[in-house]
C-alpha cells in the first residue's frame, strides 16, 4: 500500500490559514538552540516574543514566521511539561508552527471531521486545541491545531464535517494560548491512541524515531517551500 507521506506529497497544495496571505509573505523562523541571535535576546514573555518575531518579519514587510520540525529547542524549559525531575527532557518539537497575529483565521488543511477538542491550560501548553480526523485513500489519520481562541471551540461538536480550507477557528492571544506568542501550532498523526483534544508537540531524544514516524512532516500537506 501507498504510504501516508506519499499520499500527502502528491496532494495539491492547501493552506492552514487565512488563505489571502501568498506564500511569498512567509518567511522561516529558527528556533533551535544553535540560534545564537534568539539566546543574546533572550525574549521571555509573551510579548517580547511577538515583538521578536514582529522585528524578523519587517524588514521584507513577510506577513507569516513558519518552521520548527523536528527542531530542537530551549523555550520549553520554563514548563514542568516539558522539563521536570521524574521524565526526560522534551525539547523536540514535532508540528510546525506559523507565527502570525492573534484572530487570524484558522483553516481544515482537508475534508474532515472534529475528532476532539479541549483547552489544554497549563503554561507552555496548546490552550485550545482541535484534532480533525481524516480518510485518504484507505489511511486514516488526523491533524492538530493548537494555541487556538477560546471561540474556536465554544459551540463545537464530535463528528462535525469541515471541508478543505473551511475556517476552522481563530488564533488565541497569549492569555489563553499557553502563554506564547500568537501562533498555530499544526500537527499531522498517524496512530492517535486514546488522546483526546491533546497529542504530544514535543518529544525527548528517546523518543524522537517513534515520533518522526507517527507524526510526519506538515509541510508535505502545506508544501509552503
Amino acid at each position: 500500500m501507498t504510504t501516508l507521506e506519499s499520499v500527502l506529497q502528491n496532494l495539491t497544495p492547501t493552506k492552514v490559514i487565512d488563505t489571502t496571505i501568498d506564500y511569498a509573505q512567509y518567511i522561516p523562523l529558527d528556533l533551535s538552540i544553535s540560534n545564537q541571535e534568539l539566546a543574546n535576546k533572550k525574549p521571555q514573555t509573551a510579548t517580547d516574543f511577538e515583538n521578536y518575531i514582529e522585528n524578523l518579519l519587517a524588514p521584507t514587510k513577510a506577513k507569516v514566521a513558519f518552521g520548527g520540525y523536528l527542531e530542537e529547542r530551549n523555550i520549553y524549559k520554563r514548563s514542568e511539561n516539558f522539563n521536570n525531575s521524574t521524565t526526560p527532557e522534551r525539547n523536540i518539537h514535532i508540528g510546525l508552527d506559523l507565527w502570525i497575529k492573534a484572530g487570524t483565521p484558522v483553516l481544515a488543511v482537508l475534508d474532515g471531521t472534529v475528532h476532539s477538542f479541549k483547552n489544554n491550560t497549563s503554561l507552555g501548553d496548546y490552550g485550545p486545541t482541535i484534532i480533525l480526523k481524516h480518510t485518504i485513500e484507505n489511511h486514516i489519520f488526523y491533524t492538530l491545531y493548537g494555541h487556538l481562541s477560546l471561540e474556536s471551540i465554544v459551540n463545537l461538536k464530535v463528528g462535525a464535517v469541515f471541508q478543505k480550507e473551511q475556517i476552522l477557528g481563530t488564533l488565541g492571544k497569549p492569555n489563553v494560548n499557553g502563554d506564547y506568542a500568537p501562533h498555530l501550532h499544526f500537527q499531522i498523526i498517524k496512530n492517535i491512541g486514546d488522546n483526546f483534544g491533546d497529542y504530544p508537540g514535543v518529544c525527548s531524544k528517546i523518543d524522537l524515531d517513534y515520533y518522526t514516524n507517527n507524526c510526519p512532516n506538515p509541510n508535505l500537506v502545506l508544501k509552503i517551500t
